[in-house]
């Protein structure tokens, strides 16, 4: 019988079997709470996918698109400074 008990939450956080899956959960959070972390961006863009540390960014007008690049360090900082850890590397824009 074991000693303790653990939750499922536990387990898939703990284990590094569970580590695709972790890595999964994180970027769908990147997704889930892009308008709460950037919420003066949320008008603008829109998050598509998380692939590889490279978030990629819906913006339709050209002109906001080449505004968010020249931001885009900053972007990534507040994305990473609100999960603190490193989750997205960099920003692919598309239309």
């Amino acid at each position: 019988m074991p000693e303790k008990f653990r939750t499922v939450s536990e387990i898939i956080n703990e284990e590094k079997e569970f580590g695709k899956i972790r890595k999964f959960v994180k970027e769908q959070d990147v997704i889930e709470k892009y308008g709460e972390i950037l919420t003066e961006l949320t008008k603008l863009s829109e998050p598509k996918k998380v692939f590889k540390k490279t978030l990629f960014l819906c913006v339709e007008n050209s002109v906001y698109r080449s505004e968010l690049k020249l931001i885009q360090n900053v972007i990534i900082k507040k994305i990473n400074k609100y999960f603190n850890e490193e989750v997205i590397t960099s920003i692919k824009f598309i239309k």
